[in-house]
Formats: C-alpha cells, structure tokens, sequence
C-alpha cells in the first residue's frame, strides 16, 4: 500500500486485517510496525534477495505521485493496482484559481500515465475517483466546515448554497478500494465513487451544526467579500488553498453516478452522518 497513513490508507488497513490480509506498507520516512500483520518498508530501499513478490497495490497516496513508484511496482511482481484519483477532474475543470486547473491537469496526466504504464507492462489498473470525502475528523472538506462554525458561530454562504453534494465516507471509499483489488470485472476500469445521499450544499452544512449541537445559522455574504476574506486567510498556511471558487461552487452541482461501482464493487455507500468520531477534538 502507498498513502497508508492517509485517512482512506487508515480505514483500508482495518479492513485488510479484518479479513486476514497481510499488509506491506511503503513510506518514504521509517515507520514502526503498528501492527502483527501490517509491515513497513521504505519506498527508496535498495532492492534486497528477500524482498516478497507483491501482486495487489493499492495506492491511496495522491495519484500523481504513483508513477515516481513504477519501477518499485515492477521490481515487486505487481499484477493489479487500485488507485485513488478524484472528482475533482471534472468539478474544478473550469475554475477561476489557476491552482486548482492545476490540479485538474495532475490528476488527468496522472491518471492516462498509469494506464499507458500498465497497459504495456501487462498489469491490470482500477482508477478510483471518490466526491468530497470526510471522517474521522481528519479530512479537508467538513472539518473546515466545522472550524469555521465553531470560530464564527455562524456559515458565511454565496447565495443561496443549492448546489447539490454527495459526501462520502472515508471507510466507504476504503471499502470500494480493498474490493476492486480483486473484483473481476473491475479490470482496467475507472469509477466514480459518490456518497448515498445527493443534498444541497445549505443542507449539508445545516446537518453540520445539528452533529455539533447547535441550530443552524447562516449569513449570505456577497463574492466581493468572500474574494476579501480568503485572500487574507490564505497568508496563513493552514489556508493556503482556500480560494474564492470553493464559494462560487456553492451553487454548482458536483453529482456523479456510482451504479457501475455498486454493479462491479459492491459498493453501498452511507447517508450523510457525522459520528463523534468524525468531529474534532
């Protein structure tokens, strides 16, 4: 596995020793052993005599760092690898913040040079691309929304916030990416993995504030003082990559189809719900 201390490597590490599955864990910094069963090696180690052949990957790391990982993959014996891609290719195609079109483009590069590297090495690929993931209190998208309602006690929205979202679990993203690792027809294919629940942005938000105990409150705030606001918090690291486009999708639906994931995965994503272990401490 590559990207195993991500929040989705997290919840498909429980799941893999829950079926008995020995997991062998890359990571460019040394890491303990956490587990029995769950194995650290370094990505950058020189070959070794012993090093066990590896057939099923799951990359749940950015996927623009999987090709830096093809002559390990190859080195290892890979024959099918899973890798985690993103919505985000199209939702954020047409953005104004040059840095998100940005991402668009590594994502799609990302993604035609796994398949180009796979198709000609014989290895079979499976690309997943989940819509906005949370859980655990751990993730970039609703744990932002809960720290801005815990600060400001209110939600700024642009506009009436109708644009239609499809959160999912990051335990439901797992469990898609454990499946596709031997499911038969998912063999060089591509899905989109979207929540169990389509709901309008001011909505997902109220069910926000109702998990944390408090009535929902909102305060329409025109683009211009949006654009003002995330530019001055954007000075600060932790949001460096806000941008006044996340506002303006407010009003944009971001729905994508998970038929062919349930028909070939199994996969049956949750209804929208915060748990006490998906709010931050």
């Amino acid at each position: 596995m590559l990207g195993a201390t991500s929040l989705v490597g997290r919840a498909a590490i429980s799941l893999l020793l829950g079926v008995e599955r020995r997991v062998i864990a890359f990571s460019r910094r040394p890491q303990a052993d956490s587990a029995e069963s769950v194995h650290w090696e370094l990505a950058n180690a020189k070959p070794a005599e012993h090093d066990v052949p590896i057939e099923q990957w799951l990359c749940v790391a950015p996927i623009w760092v999987l090709p830096d990982y093809f002559p390990l993959l190859e080195r290892r014996g890979v024959r099918r690898i899973v890798a985690l891609s993103s919505t985000s290719r199209y939702t954020k195609l047409d953005s104004g913040d040059p840095s998100e079109r940005e991402v668009v483009r590594r994502l799609n590069d990302a993604e035609a040079a796994l398949q180009a590297w796979a198709e000609s090495n014989g290895v079979e690929w499976v690309i997943l691309r989940p819509t906005l993931i949370y859980g655990y209190g751990q993730d970039r998208n609703v744990t932002e929304i809960i720290r801005v309602i815990k600060r400001l006690g209110f939600f700024p929205l642009l506009g009436k916030a109708t644009g239609l979202r499809q959160p999912i679990h990051a335990e439901d993203v797992a469990q898609a990416s454990v499946a596709a690792l031997k499911a038969p027809a998912a063999a060089n294919q591509a899905y989109n993995l979207s929540g169990g629940e389509t709901l309008p942005y001011r909505e997902m938000v109220s069910r926000i504030f109702v998990a944390l105990g408090r009535s929902p409150r909102f305060i329409r705030v025109p683009l211009f003082a949006i654009t003002i606001i995330v530019t001055c918090c954007r000075v600060l690291p932790r949001f460096r990559k806000w941008s006044p486009a996340m506002a303006q999708r407010m009003n944009l639906d971001m729905v994508f189809d998970h038929a062919p994931a349930s028909r070939d995965l199994g996969f049956s994503p949750r209804q929208f719900h915060l748990s006490t272990d998906d709010i931050p401490a």
